[in-house]
């Protein structure tokens, strides 16, 4: 497993940080950015950008249940994100349901 670790910034970049953080918005120049229109978002879709970190680790799992999901994933390859998604809509259905009893 490769892991990247950053440089700590430097005293010099922590204080232009913090004194970009407490300017007012006022400030800010907006003209190199067209404004968004009511367009934009009627077409715009969230979390295009944006990936889970993923982990390597090692399951087993019963044979049969590897086969189905090798079985039905498109040229035998894909089979571990679709594990992944029936994964996720189990922990998602078990916090929905969670959140039931607990309001």
């Amino acid at each position: 497993m490769v892991r990247y670790t950053r440089k700590p910034l430097t005293q010099e970049q922590i204080d232009r940080l913090k004194a970009l953080s407490e300017r007012p918005d006022s400030e800010i120049d907006y003209s190199d950015i067209p404004p968004l229109t009511d367009e934009f978002f009627k077409n715009a879709k969230q979390g295009m950008m944006y990936r889970l970190v993923k982990q390597q680790t090692t399951l087993r799992l019963d044979a049969d249940i590897l086969d189905w999901f090798k079985r039905h994933a498109k040229n035998g390859k894909g089979y571990q994100t679709d594990i992944n998604k029936a994964l996720r809509a189990y922990v998602v259905a078990q916090d929905k349901k969670a959140a039931r009893k607990a309001g």
